[in-house]
């Protein structure tokens, strides 16, 4: 590729509906130990030196990179793994990046109908618009890196669960009309209450220096 090509070349974004990609199989134990050992090797490194450039060009990975090189490193991890929660915490950022103002939609909804103190957790200013919430998703983000830890997880849980319950209720309001959007609405609650869960439980193993 020349200089001049490789100047204009834009990685490729993934919508934001698409949380999960699947990969040609190979030998499971090596895909699961190159996973755990770059997930390790890279939060031990950046946490025990925090570079404020370093934790800068990993909070905005996805951005330039897209999806692919993490996708091949860790989305075959187990959920409850430190592979699993990072990648899982990519795809909750690139999806509120790529569509914030769906975003906002559902995050207003779900602080409106969720009686918990998820909103609070979180920490969203209220209101919380488009670029709040991109704010707030990368300010997450970058207290994996330089903060407490299962802090980031915990507060990554709670954003899910909101907008999770946003997801819910929209979709409840297209099912009289818009039955394929409404059934896209409740796939994304499904899949967004299943990653609250993932980074709690995430959260809780971390406390106990037990997250592999």
């Amino acid at each position: 590729m020349s200089d001049e090509s490789r100047e204009f070349h834009k990685p490729v974004r993934r919508p934001a509906e698409v949380f999960d990609r699947l990969f040609a199989a190979e030998d499971p134990a090596e895909v699961s130990r190159v996973a755990h050992s770059t997930a390790h090797a890279l939060l031990a490194r950046v946490r025990a030196d925090p570079d404020r450039a370093v934790v800068d060009r990993l909070v905005a990975f996805t951005d330039e990179y897209g999806l692919d090189d993490l996708a091949e490193l860790w989305s075959r991890s187990p959920a409850r793994t430190l592979p699993g929660a990072l990648w899982r915490l990519y795809l909750l950022q690139l999806m509120i990046h790529d569509d914030p103002h769906t975003a906002a939609l559902l995050y207003q909804r779900g602080r409106a109908e969720l009686r918990s103190v998820d909103e609070i957790v979180a920490g969203a200013p209220s209101p919380a618009g488009p670029d709040e919430l991109v704010a707030l998703i990368d300010t997450i983000m970058r207290g994996l890196f330089e903060g407490d830890f299962a802090v980031a997880l915990d507060r990554a849980a709670a954003f899910a669960r909101v907008q999770a319950s946003g997801a819910t209720h929209v979709a409840d309001d297209y099912e009289p009309t818009e039955p394929a959007r409404s059934s896209a609405f409740t796939t994304r609650a499904l899949r967004l209450s299943d990653y609250a869960a993932d980074l709690s439980a995430c959260a809780g193993l971390w406390r106990r220096e037990a997250l592999s």
